[in-house]
């Protein structure tokens, strides 16, 4: 398994050890031993799978304390572009983002810790998306910010992408109080 860091701390794009015949493949996509090696140290209290068409965006969702959540991405079928927003106010990277692209093919994962936002664009048609989260849905703990955010500037390559109304009316980067 290969990690790699980039600028905001905490974010990880893992790279599991794929085994490839020609009967098909096998890899370990979670093992709580190997994720605390690697300094992951958290239980996960919930999986998700979503199924979106081609040029559906979801987010910039996160979950405020005490249901804040970590989530460790991966695509089934398809492929996104996976964007994490820090949200942490003591960070030296608070509002910066990182975005990975995510696939069948490459079988990465991508753990974002409790503290960020978190959406993702698909690339293709029938994209799933499998994520694990360290706490359960909680309705009113549920928050937003606005994809096109004109303060965060994410780079998501598309003008009119397919969003829920929901997501339509997140809030704004500069009007977010932190409470990470």
């Amino acid at each position: 398994m290969l990690i790699e860091k980039n600028h905001i701390e905490g974010l990880l794009v893992i790279k599991p050890d794929v085994f490839e015949d020609e009967r098909g493949y096998f890899f370990e996509s979670y093992n709580e031993e190997r994720f605390r090696q690697l300094g992951i140290e958290v239980r996960f209290l919930q999986d998700n799978e979503s199924k979106s068409g081609k040029d559906v965006l979801r987010g910039l969702h996160f979950q405020v304390p005490p249901y804040e959540q970590g989530k460790l991405v991966r695509v089934i079928k398809g492929t996104v572009l996976d964007v994490a927003v820090d949200l942490r106010k003591s960070s030296p990277t608070y509002g910066q983002w990182v975005s990975i692209g995510l696939s069948e093919k490459n079988k990465w994962m991508y753990w974002i810790p409790a503290g960020f936002a978190h959406g993702f664009l698909t690339l293709e048609e029938n994209t799933v998306l499998f994520y694990k989260c360290t706490q359960v849905y909680h309705k009113e703990s549920e928050r937003g910010i606005f994809w096109n955010d004109t303060d965060l500037r994410i780079k998501w390559g598309i003008d009119k992408p397919l969003v829920s109304e929901k997501d339509k009316t997140a809030g704004k980067f500069r009007d977010f109080v932190s409470p990470f």
